[in-house]
């Protein structure tokens, strides 16, 4: 088992709480210009993204302090090569996307799969459309992998995924 797994939460964002603290961020902002407060808006706008900043750059250090366990990396010894196209797709200010991100260009350089990054941030038809609830999602396929994932674990479901046949018209 590794240590990832002893993890008391998910390693992976709700896509709805992301937009959630995004939206009580403006709510602030907006309650303390409503009263006025001056002071408290100058400081709540510097201040609230200055530690989510914070957290996000230094997230993998955190992450087993807030819940999360460790998000180490286990590197496969060799990979094989995959020729599929693997679909990225990713939510501002998750710190699982990043790492994962990283880990699947380092993996894209050895397997040579093709890979197509998706921001949902302001896609909304896409959440809806593929019933995205969580990110990071990889998706080869028809086959999704969703939340924190080592390489050796992409590595591995990217290499059983079979290659699309090309269409052949009769």
């Amino acid at each position: 088992m590794t240590t990832q797994r002893l993890a008391i939460k998910q390693q992976q964002c709700s896509v709805l709480g992301l937009a959630l603290s995004w939206a009580g961020y403006l709510a602030g902002l907006a309650f303390l210009a409503y009263q006025r407060n001056w002071a408290g808006g100058v400081l709540w706008l510097a201040v609230v993204p200055s530690i989510r900043l914070a957290l996000y750059r230094y997230f993998p250090s955190l992450s087993r302090f807030l819940g999360y366990g460790r998000v180490d990396d286990e590197v496969p010894a060799q990979v094989n090569r995959a020729p599929v196209t693997v679909v990225f797709y990713s939510f501002f200010s998750c710190p699982f996307c990043p790492i994962v991100l990283q880990r699947l260009e380092a993996l894209q350089k050895k397997m040579d799969f093709t890979l197509e990054k998706i921001d949902v941030t302001f896609n909304p038809q896409i959440l809806m459309r593929k019933q995205i609830r969580s990110v990071p999602v990889v998706e080869v396929g028809s086959n999704r992998l969703i939340g924190n994932a080592t390489t050796e674990e992409l590595a591995r479901f990217i290499g059983h995924a079979q290659p699309l046949e090309p269409f052949k018209a009769a």
